[in-house]
């Protein structure tokens, strides 16, 4: 938690600014592949900048077939230094777990705990042409956000587990939320004391399908933000394992910004100041008339960010994209 003082000196340094700044439109692209999606976001200590995470599909190699290219992904890094409203290209993690030849990096969820980062990531096995292939979430830790040493591989429901995202829960121990591809995609968690070892048997979460979970306390409650593949599904809960879907999607209307016109994917959500925010990913290209087709313009992949709103009246989240979004985040 930042003191006055070091918030104080944070401001006047510009690394905070209280009235926020107008987010960029779309927020980032990848200058390497165009295919930046499933962004998590987190304060980087030794920078004093925000770092923002995402899986680098490969979005503009025209060799690459229709399920290739999201496969041999590294995990880019994008940076701010002025509250998320704007970021550049970093580069990429450097991890030191590649025990096959060819390799996947998806979704990574990275958090920090007295001084250590760790990252929860998903490692596909090869680089494949169809879906049906086994995936596993692995656990890395760092000092500096940049490279990343491998710590192990948790043992889940199934040899099919991707989207991981942890939370602490109340009594000081740790959540694990993550897509069970082998139970028709739904989402499970797990518990852990220490965020090394999870020896709990993972329970479902969710009766529902979904994917790239994202979970988080605000408003006197826990929410859970799921893509799935309709917008975006948010429920409620008070003791993270009973979990209470809204009626309606966030993110599932079309906006009208730019890379905005279609529906968000794959989510995370930072709290700043009682505000929150939720970064989504979009594909641009894919409007009802490219519906079959595979091309550049249908893969490329671009970073969003809007503010989420609280209706006190039915205890819902609702999220107004086209507003443009004033963001100014402060670390905890």
């Amino acid at each position: 938690m930042k003191t006055t003082v070091q918030l104080f000196l944070m401001c006047i340094c510009g690394i905070v600014n209280t009235q926020g700044q107008t987010a960029d439109k779309p927020l980032y692209r990848d200058p390497v592949h165009d295919g930046a999606a499933d962004p998590t976001v987190i304060w980087n200590e030794q920078a004093n900048k925000w770092y923002m995470f995402y899986t680098n599909r490969r979005a503009n190699v025209d060799s690459l077939d229709t399920i290739s290219w999201v496969h041999g992904t590294q995990i880019g890094i994008a940076e701010s230094s002025n509250g998320g409203a704007s970021w550049k290209y970093k580069g990429i993690c450097n991890i030191d777990y590649r025990p096959t030849e060819e390799y996947s990096y998806w979704a990574p969820d990275v958090i920090e705990n007295k001084g250590i980062y760790h990252m929860y990531l998903t490692y596909v096995p090869g680089i494949f042409s169809d879906w049906y292939h086994p995936r596993k979430i692995i656990h890395l830790t760092s000092t500096d956000l940049l490279s990343w040493k491998f710590e192990s591989e948790l043992k889940l429901a199934s040899e099919r587990c991707i989207d991981a995202d942890v939370i602490r829960l109340p009594n000081g121990k740790w959540r694990l939320f993550y897509n069970n591809e082998n139970d028709g995609k739904s989402i499970y968690y797990t518990d852990s004391d220490d965020l090394y070892h999870w020896p709990n048997k993972s329970k479902k979460a969710a009766k529902d399908r979904g994917e790239g979970p994202v979970t988080f306390k605000w408003k006197g409650k826990f929410w859970m933000i799921c893509d799935s593949w309709d917008g975006l599904s948010v429920y409620s809960s008070t003791d993270l394992a009973t979990w209470n879907k809204q009626a309606h999607n966030i993110l599932k209307e079309p906006g009208k910004g730019i890379d905005d016109k279609v529906k968000g994917g794959h989510p995370d959500v930072v709290i700043s100041n009682d505000k929150a925010y939720v970064f989504y990913f979009t594909h641009p290209g894919r409007v009802p008339s490219s519906k079959g087709i595979d091309t550049y313009e249908t893969r490329r992949s671009s970073i969003q960010v809007a503010e989420l709103y609280y209706n006190v009246e039915d205890q819902s989240i609702g999220c107004d994209r086209n507003k443009k979004a004033s963001i100014s985040l402060i670390p905890n």
